[in-house]
């Protein structure tokens, strides 16, 4: 049937819609109250832009196509974050630190879950040129902020860091293959195929990463990995940043959680995912990403976090529809439209009526009609609907 839409693609009918918007109008004030600049990459670009700094990740999730003018492959953005990335090392091209942030869709060649989107809306905040611990506080506090002020408070936020296991891998010499193979049972915590893989490392390596899936909890997790990894000094230095956060965040409902790698291939040092109750996954995710403005022809220092707006929004509760006024048709009384232009002006929803139109709807059907404009004694005035 012509009608349907693709799977996973779904559209935003008015309720939803405006309820996005609210939301995306507010958070991105938010954002710009503590300093964050807004930027507008585009829907496409060419192939290797979009895919520069992200390891590989996003290359099956992107769509792909041939560009008329050039001939050259373009694909549809999976992922604003390379972009601003680009903009921030290439374009803006300013010294310090920058404040940037986003939203608009993206679209991803297979969900990310069964019941994700294929087309989410992102919405995300970067800081770049700041290497400090001070610039990870910064961005887990925006994110937290940006979810309470959505009404959807983590109830969760697992912290991790790149550099424990990047530190094991990197002690052993294990080859892409063997790390990529590895790095997905620590994800999936497969306990029995992981002792199986690990067969052939020496130890203390071995119990190292058959150790990591169960370093996962409240603070004590840092006191056990100490005791349970090798002293390597990344794995040490990894362990220090982690306490700094928790002593940092008080707060905030953090946890540990050392096999959490999403996005190895991208992050380099602290990442962290915020949850909610009843939610089947994360609801918001970032870390830190240094060096992915390289292949733009600066690297910087960039830590940051996204979220899909859409789903932030199922999670909200709606808000009770403003009501909408009636107005009569005014083309021929320039009264009555100064009057509807002053109440449009001071925010209120103003309908006028279509010379024929019918005002009655069904219950629940469109705009909510609370109120009619109507003249009394040679002036219009707003009269309530049904004694409401």
């Amino acid at each position: 049937m012509n009608w349907l839409l693709p799977e996973h693609i779904a559209d935003a009918l008015p309720h939803e819609a405006a309820r996005v918007e609210r939301l995306r109008r507010t958070i991105l004030d938010m954002f710009r109250a503590h300093g964050y600049e807004h930027v507008m990459p585009p829907m496409l670009e060419y192939l290797d832009s979009l895919l520069t700094g992200s390891g590989g990740d996003l290359k099956l999730r992107t769509f792909k196509l041939v560009d008329q003018l050039s001939g050259r492959t373009l694909g549809l953005r999976a992922d604003m974050t390379p972009q601003v990335a680009r903009i921030d090392a290439h374009l803006l091209n300013r010294q310090g630190v920058t404040r940037l942030c986003y939203c608009g869709s993206v679209l991803h060649t297979l969900p990310a879950s069964l019941a994700a989107s294929r087309e989410p809306i992102q919405l995300g905040a970067e800081l770049y040129g700041f290497p400090g611990i001070e610039a990870d506080i910064e961005v887990i506090r925006l994110m937290d902020r940006a979810l309470r002020t959505a009404g959807a408070s983590a109830t969760r936020i697992d912290i991790s860091h790149a550099g424990v296991f990047r530190a094991l891998s990197r002690a052993v010499n294990l080859d892409e293959s063997a790390e990529s193979r590895i790095l997905q049972l620590l994800q999936s915590k497969d306990i029995p195929g992981l002792r199986d893989c690990c067969t052939g490392i020496e130890a203390p390596y071995r119990s190292a990463l058959l150790n990591l899936p169960e370093l996962y909890g409240g603070i004590e997790v840092l006191d056990d990995a100490r005791s349970k990894l090798p002293e390597l000094p990344e794995i040490l230095s990894a362990l220090e940043t982690l306490r700094i956060l928790q002593q940092a965040l008080p707060e905030l409902p953090l946890s540990f959680d050392l096999a959490d790698l999403r996005g190895y291939n991208y992050h380099n040092g602290v990442v962290f995912s915020a949850y909610f109750q009843g939610f089947p996954g994360a609801i918001a995710q970032g870390g830190r990403y240094d060096g992915v403005g390289e292949a733009f022809g600066r690297a910087r220092s960039a830590t940051g976090f996204s979220m899909d707006l859409r789903a932030i929004a199922s999670l909200t509760k709606g808000e009770k529809s403003a009501g909408a006024i009636l107005a009569p048709y005014a083309a021929k009384d320039d009264i009555l439209a100064a009057r509807i232009g002053e109440l449009r002006a001071e925010g209120n929803i103003v309908v006028e009526l279509l010379p024929g139109e019918i005002s009655g709807k069904a219950p629940g059907e469109g705009l909510l009609y609370d109120r009619r404009l109507a003249q009394e004694n040679g002036h219009w005035v707003i009269q309530t609907i049904n004694g409401d």
